[in-house]
Parts: structure tokens; sequence; C-alpha cells
């Protein structure tokens, strides 16, 4: 039996050799390290793209929204409170019933997802769509984008802001 041992060991070892394929690159043929470093050049280019699209998307609903510096100076002079509403969603439109806690809970992360927003200084209550901000922020603009990442979110048919501009 040791003999038939050792004369499979040896056709085994034989079989395995070769296997590990080793590629070199023809001549012209970009290398594994120049095709990484192509991936991460055009992750990065569709990166940079993406965030200006949504800069401009941010841009065209601040808009829409009569949320620009000038909407907003002329509201807030009228007494601090800003109101802004969109349609009602598809889901609320059907009588689905409205997750508050699911609605506050998204947009706080959207809040402390931006860089200029704190989620620590901006209080959020809902009730069946209807949004209500409390709280400071450091400039007018920023009330304004806190009322977009509000109405930009599910289930919201409505931002009630009551924030203050504190530096």
């Amino acid at each position: 039996m040791n003999h038939k041992l050792l004369l499979v060991l040896p056709i085994l070892a034989l079989s395995f050799t070769g296997c590990e394929k080793k590629t070199t690159p023809m001549v012209g043929e970009p290398t594994m390290a120049q095709k990484a470093e192509t991936a991460v050049k055009d992750a990065a280019e569709k990166t940079k793209d993406a965030a200006i699209d949504a800069k401009d998307a941010v841009a065209d609903k601040l808009a829409e929204w009569k949320l620009t510096p000038s909407d907003l100076k002329a509201d807030f002079e009228k007494g601090g409170r800003i109101v802004r509403s969109k349609a009602a969603s598809a889901t609320a439109s059907t009588g689905a019933v409205i997750d508050n806690a699911k609605v506050v809970t998204v947009i706080n992360a959207k809040l402390v997802g931006d860089s200029q927003l704190s989620a620590l200084k901006i209080n959020v209550d809902a009730d069946n769509g209807v949004v209500t901000l409390k709280g400071t922020v450091k400039s007018i603009d920023l009330i304004g984008r806190a009322i977009a990442l509000a109405l930009n979110t599910d289930g919201v048919t409505q931002v009630v802001s009551v924030l203050t501009v504190s530096p």
C-alpha cells in the first residue's frame, strides 16, 4: 500500500504544478497597478460629478420651495415662523399611516450627515406629515437648508420652522 501512495503523491504534485496562472502584461498593455490607478481616478471623477449634481438638485429645490436667502429674510422679518409645503406623497394620499418616529429619525440622520447643520441644535418633531424644526443655526441660509432637508423626506408634506439665528 505504501508503494501506491508513493506513486500517487508525485502524480498529484505534478498535476498541481503550473496551476498558478502568472501573466505578464503584453507590451503596451496596462499593468494591474495602472488599472487600479485608473479605476481610482474614475471613481473620484464620478464622486465629484455626483456631488455637483446633488448640489444642483438642492439649489433647484431651494428655489422651488422659495427657500432662497431673500425669501427666507422676508419671512423671517414677518415673525420668524417659516412654513413650506409640498404636494402630499403617494403613500400619504392613499391613506397609509405615516410613521412619525421614522420621519424624525430620517431627518435627524440628514442633519447629522450635513457638515453645516447640527442635530444637537435642531429639535425635530413630526405629526402626521407636518414637521416642526426648533433650535438655532448660524445663518438664515442654514434655516433654508434645514427646511429643504426636512421637506425632501418621504412622508413629509409640510415643514414649520421656528429656527432662530445665533452665531
